[in-house]
Parts: C-alpha cells; structure tokens; sequence
C-alpha cells in the first residue's frame, strides 16, 4: 500500500484534506437550486463509499508495503471495526446537521460556527489521546485559526439578512461542531499511526479504516436522513420517490461532493503516520477559510459589503495563514 515517508509530503495531503473539506459543500449549493439538501445527501453518502472501495483497491493494495486492503480488512479485530464504524455514525450525524446549516444559514456562516467549533475541541482530543508535536506552538496555531474563524463568523453575520434562518442554522452548527470533533479520534484508534509499514496485527491501516468508516457513513443514513426527510428543519418532507426522479445530473452532482470529502479525509488519515493526528485533523480544518474563499470569489456572499467587513475578511485571512504555519511549526519540532 502507498504509505507517506515524509512530513513535508505529509503537510502537503493535509492542505488537501483542507481544500476538499473546504470545497464539497459547493457542490451542496449547485444542487441546491432544484434538489432538496435531503436528497442531495443521499448521493454525498454514496460518493463518499464507492471513493473508500476506489482507493482500497487502488493506493491501499499497490506496492509490498504494509498489508493490502482485503489482507487487512481480514484481521482487523471486533473493536476495531467498531471504533472505525462508530467514527462513521458519529461523522454521518454531524454532517447532516451541517448541511441542513448551510441550506438554513449558508456556506459561510455553517462552515466557520460548526467546521471552527470542531477544530477547537477536536484538536484537544486527537492531541491528548495520541501527543505528536510541539504542544504551545499547536495550541497557539489552533488560537489564531480560531481568531479567523470568529472574524469571518462576525463578518458573515453582518451580510445575512435573514435572522430566523441565521439563529437556526447557527444552533444546528453548534451541535454538528461538537459531534464532528469526536468522529476523528475513533477513526484513528482503530489505526496504529507510529507503524503503517508493520502494523500492529488486529489494528487497520488507514485504508481499511477508511472504508469501514465510509460503511457506517452509509448504513447510519438510512435512519438519520430517513428521519431528516420526514421531519425537515425547513420545508415540507421529501419522499425517496422524489429521490429516485432526480435526474443524472443531479445525482452525480451528490456523488463528486462525496469524492471530494472523501479524497480529504482518505489522505488525512494517510498522513496521520507522519504529521500526527493532532496536527493532521488541525490543519484539514482549515476548511472554514477555504469555504470562506469561494463565498467571497466565486458565491460572491460579500458582494456589496461595507468597509467594516472588507476589514474583518482581510484579518481573517491574515489570522489564518498565520495559524496554519504555526501549526506547521508545530509538527516539525
């Protein structure tokens, strides 16, 4: 299997992880103008499988290093498999709730609340569960991503017009924030990050990993997004008659935005090895700024704003590149 040998190339699949963490939730606003959140979920989800099965059979079954997919996914022990599947379930209830934020409060303002709020809390527990790095440099990393964050939150908010829609997506934020700090650290103890090459037998690799975790993604979202389609938070309930009249072009629209999470998730998990799960998971999330770019250039989410917020965007980014090369420092100490 391909396994990452150097911090350098390591970094490298982490801005990655940030890229597409950042940049599925467009496909979400693309379907969104004829395609309900609930059904366009379905199709993420799915995209999000058939990537883990691509890349097992692909990158984690190439080469002599390590153990192959099927080899691997034969010996993982019970626990394991849980750990792995419950990181799915947890991921799979976070995520939705994230999407119905964005569909309720927009891009901009779900991304930077619930993405921010699980940097936070997520980067404590990956840290203090699996220590790699230099701690004060992380933290204060983590401290100047965060002060981005609340810059681009309170700039976001002075452009949204809509304050019922506001509050509601922010409370569904809040709650797929905490949830999506914990899904990482389940994920990475079913793996032995200090020894992809000779893994402790019963742990996976991060190949396997992935892929049981794409499997609870999936087989979770039959009840909550079966439970989300029934009692909507905004809207009337959708029926999966409607789903399976979308049309291919909506489908596949869902799909990429699976492909695209899952391509950054699949190479953060790559890179743990190397950059520590701490670090890995800080710098993918990011993604908040990421989200922040294309509402500003491509959504165009800030057009017309006032000079006020023009100054919080230009210190948000300032703030972000800051952390993110602290976070960097971080891992090389």
């Amino acid at each position: 299997m391909f396994i990452v040998h150097s911090y350098t190339l390591a970094v490298v699949l982490c801005f990655v992880t940030m890229l597409c963490w950042g940049s599925w939730g467009n496909t979400q606003k693309m379907a969104s103008k004829n395609w309900r959140y609930e059904l366009y979920y379905w199709d993420y989800v799915i995209g999000i499988l058939l990537f883990s099965i691509l890349l097992g059979f692909t990158l984690g079954s190439f080469g002599t290093q390590g153990r192959s997919f099927i080899e691997d996914l034969q010996q993982i022990s019970g626990r394991n498999y849980l750990n792995a599947l419950i990181g799915g379930v947890i991921f799979n209830a976070s995520n939705i709730l994230l999407s119905a934020s964005v569909s309720l409060a927009g891009l901009a303002v779900a991304f930077p609340v619930g993405v921010g709020l699980a940097l936070v809390l997520g980067v404590f527990i990956n840290y203090f569960s699996t220590p790699k790095g230099d701690p004060l440099l992380l933290f204060i990393g983590v401290a100047l991503v965060v002060v981005a964050i609340i810059f681009n939150g309170i700039a976001a908010g002075k452009m949204n017009k809509n304050e019922n829609s506001n509050k509601k997506g922010i409370v569904l934020a809040v709650i797929a924030g905490v949830l999506m700090s914990l899904f990482y650290r389940f994920v990475a103890s079913a793996m032995d990050l200090d020894n992809f090459e000779n893994p402790t037998p019963s742990m996976a690799t991060p190949y396997s990993a992935f892929f049981i975790f794409a499997v609870g993604i999936f087989v979770s979202n039959f009840i909550f997004n079966t439970l989300v389609m029934k009692k909507p938070f905004v809207g009337q309930p959708v029926s999966y008659n409607e789903y399976f009249k979308g049309s291919f072009g909506a489908h596949m629209v869902g799909i990429l935005g699976g492909a695209i999470w899952a391509v950054g998730t699949a190479f953060s998990y790559i890179a743990a090895g190397q950059a520590g799960a701490a670090i890995s998971y800080a710098l993918g999330q990011g993604a908040p700024m990421v989200a922040a770019l294309w509402g500003v250039l491509i959504w165009k989410e800030f057009k017309g704003s006032s000079k006020s917020v023009n100054a919080l965007l230009a210190l948000m980014f300032l703030f972000f590149i800051g952390g993110l090369v602290t976070i960097i420092a971080a891992g090389g100490n």
